[in-house]
């Protein structure tokens, strides 16, 4: 009988349903879009921004929801990410029943739930772990008017106080959305987020 070690022995490579024995990239839809670079995102973001600045809310998430870089490289979906979280963070909270009531109602509105559910979740997933936009260059994530101080926040200045009870905002605001989100969609966009392959 041989030696052989059988706590160092790849069972994976046994079962059939496992992902060694197929490609993943045969699992994802193929209706992704076109990748796209940290770059191309970042100039979207200043669209974004200045909508948002504008007081256009509601166009500044729609235009986020929509162009969120779903085949795009980490460093992309991180800007994306923070884009995401500067247009929740600078919407008042009495405007996000009506926001996303008027969202949801235009065609292709239950994609884009699904869409800011994934970013909801993602941010919590960030700011619980201690900060997720940690060192962010203010180059790549600007400035944006503060909501009713009328002060100027940099996202510089938020990651700073991320992990100073910065974190506990931003979770505020990540549940005050998807709190108000879950009443108007209810529990299908959890599950339609929890099982869709396409990552934010």
């Amino acid at each position: 009988m041989s030696n052989i070690n059988y706590r160092t022995v790849n069972v994976d490579v046994y079962d059939p349903e496992t992902s060694i024995n197929f490609p993943l990239q045969s699992v994802l839809p193929s209706s992704l879009p076109a990748s796209s670079t940290a770059s191309e995102t970042a100039q979207l973001a200043q669209q974004i921004r200045q909508l948002l600045r504008a007081g256009d809310s509601l166009g500044a998430l729609q235009s986020a929801l929509e162009t969120a870089p779903l085949a795009g490289d980490d460093q992309a979906k991180q800007v994306h990410q923070t884009t995401v979280l500067e247009v929740l963070q600078g919407t008042r909270q009495s405007d996000v029943n009506r926001i996303l009531t008027e969202m949801l109602k235009q065609p292709g509105g239950n994609a884009l739930g699904d869409t800011l559910m994934k970013y909801i979740y993602k941010g919590m997933a960030t700011s619980s772990g201690g900060g997720g936009n940690r060192g962010m260059s203010p180059q790549t994530t600007g400035a944006v008017d503060g909501v009713g101080g009328g002060g100027r926040i940099s996202m510089m200045d938020r990651s700073r106080n991320f992990g100073e009870g910065g974190s506990g905002q931003v979770m505020s605001v990540l549940l005050s959305w998807h709190e108000k989100l879950v009443e108007i969609v209810g529990v299908g966009g959890i599950v339609r987020v929890m099982s869709d392959r396409r990552t934010v």
